[in-house]
C-alpha cells in the first residue's frame, strides 16, 4: 500500500519514479519472479524479475526441451516465453508500476536475453556478474528502459561509463555498488571478501567521487542492507536508495517457497562462501547439495543447459563438484537433498515469514 507517512524520499531511475527508495534484487532461479517482484512493485519498491533459468518456471512449462528433467540448451534454459508469462502475471499485481528485470552479464545469450526482458514490458535491467560494456547495444529499439549496471568499484564505474559514452554517448541511469555481504556471486574473490577497502561502507564513497566525474547518477548501494536504520545510513553517506534481495528470502511471496521452511532455522555458523562455478566465491547456505559434496555423493555434472560462460560448457562445475543451474533449479522446485540455496550474510536474521507489505512497512514507516 502506497501512501505510508514517511521521510524517505522516492527514488528516480531515468523517467521511471519509484515511490520509495528500494530496490528488490534479483534472485535466481525461481526465487524473484513474478509473485514476489510483482508484490513489491505493488508495495512501493522496484520489483526485479530474474531472468535466470526461466525454462524451469511452472514445472518446465515453457521448456521446449528438456533432458533429464532439465532444460536443454540455452534457448530453453533462458525461455523467452517463460519470461513473458512472468512479466504478464507480475503485471497483474503491480499494474502499471515500475518492474525491473536482473540479466547477470555472464550468462549465454545475454544479449538476447536482454531483448526478450525489453520486448516483455521491463521497466529497468539490472546487470552484474561482469562488466556490461556493451548493454546499451541491446536495448537501442527501447530508449525509455532505464540501464542499471552492478559494480564493485568506482573502477569498474570508470570503464563502463567511458565505454558507454564513447560508443552509445550514454550513461548509466543508475548504479548499484555492492559489497561483499550479498548473497550469492561476489565481484571480488574469496580473500577480498573480508578486507576493508572492499566493503560496502568503504566502496560508496569512492563511487559517488567517481559519479562526480559524470553527472548526476543515482548510487544503490548493496550487500547487507537489512533494516531501516541501515537504509538511513546509507543515504545520509549519500547514496539514493538501496537494493535489497535477502531480507525477501523471509515473504510469503518469495516464488521458492522451500525458503520459507529453510531460513527461520537457519543459523549465521550455516552461511558460507563457497566455490562456483563461475569464478568467484558464491555465498550460500550450507545444506542441500553442499552436504552431499561433503558426503562425497553429490549427483553427477552434465551439462545440459549451457547457463554461463565461465563455465566453460561444465568444465568448471565438474572442478567444483556440482552444476549450478541444476542444483539452483533444484532448490526452485523445493529439493532439499539436491538444491543449492544462497543467501546473504543476513539470512539468519529471518526468524518468522511475513508478507512483502509487512516488510515494506516496517523499512517504510517513520
Amino acid at each position: 500500500m502506497i501512501g505510508r507517512k514517511t521521510t524517505l524520499p522516492a527514488l528516480k531511475i531515468r523517467n521511471h519514479l519509484i515511490p520509495y527508495p528500494i530496490v528488490q534484487g534479483g534472485m535466481g532461479i525461481g526465487i524473484s519472479w513474478d509473485e514476489l517482484a510483482g508484490s513489491v512493485s505493488k508495495e512501493g519498491g522496484l520489483g526485479v524479475i530474474s531472468a535466470v533459468g526461466t525454462g524451469y518456471y511452472k514445472h518446465f512449462a515453457f521448456a521446449k526441451k528438456l533432458v533429464s528433467e532439465r532444460p536443454l540448451e540455452v534457448e530453453n534454459f533462458y525461455s523467452k516465453e517463460a519470461l513473458f508469462e512472468i512479466f504478464k502475471n507480475a503485471r497483474k499485481l503491480c499494474g502499471n508500476a515500475p518492474l525491473g528485470a536482473n540479466i547477470l552479464y555472464a550468462i549465454n545469450n545475454y544479449g538476447r536475453v536482454v531483448r526478450d526482458a525489453c520486448e516483455a514490458g521491463a521497466d529497468v535491467i539490472i546487470t552484474g556478474a561482469g562488466l556490461p560494456t556493451d548493454m546499451p547495444e541491446f536495448t537501442k529499439d527501447f530508449p525509455e528502459v532505464a540501464l542499471v549496471p552492478i559494480v564493485s568499484s568506482a573502477r569498474a564505474l570508470k570503464i563502463i561509463c567511458k565505454r558507454w559514452t564513447g560508443r552509445y554517448n550514454r550513461l548509466p541511469d543508475a548504479v548499484v555498488v555492492e559489497g561483499p555481504l550479498s548473497g550469492g556471486h561476489q565481484g571480488v574473490m574469496y580473500e577480498d571478501c573480508f578486507k576493508e577497502e572492499y566493503q560496502l561502507e568503504t566502496l560508496i564513497p569512492e563511487v559517488i567521487k567517481e559519479v562526480k566525474n559524470w553527472g548526476n547518477i543515482p548510487i544503490l548501494a548493496a550487500g547487507g542492507i537489512w533494516d531501516r536504520a541501515d537504509i538511513d545510513s546509507f543515504l545520509k553517506m549519500g547514496a539514493s536508495g538501496v537494493q535489497m534481495g535477502t531480507r525477501f528470502l523471509g515473504s510469503h511471496e518469495c516464488d521458492a517457497k522451500y525458503y520459507a521452511t529453510l531460513m527461520p532455522s537457519v543459523q549465521k555458523e550455516d552461511i558460507k562462501l563457497i566455490k562456483s562455478p563461475v569464478g568467484y566465491p558464491a555465498r550460500a547456505i550450507v545444506t542441500g547439495v553442499l552436504d552431499r559434496l561433503k558426503e562425497g555423493n553429490a549427483p553427477k555434472v552434465a551439462c545440459i543447459s549451457n547457463c554461463v560462460q565461465p563455465c566453460h560448457r561444465g568444465v568448471e562445475a565438474k572442478a567444483v563438484g556440482y552444476c549450478i543451474a541444476d542444483r539452483l533449479g533444484d532448490a526452485a522446485f523445493g529439493d532439499s537433498k539436491n538444491g543449492l540455496y544462497f543467501t546473504g550474510a543476513n539470512g539468519y536474521r529471518i526468524e518468522k515469514i511475513v508478507s512483502v507489505r509487512e516488510i515494506m512497512d516496517e523499512l517504510i514507516c517513520d
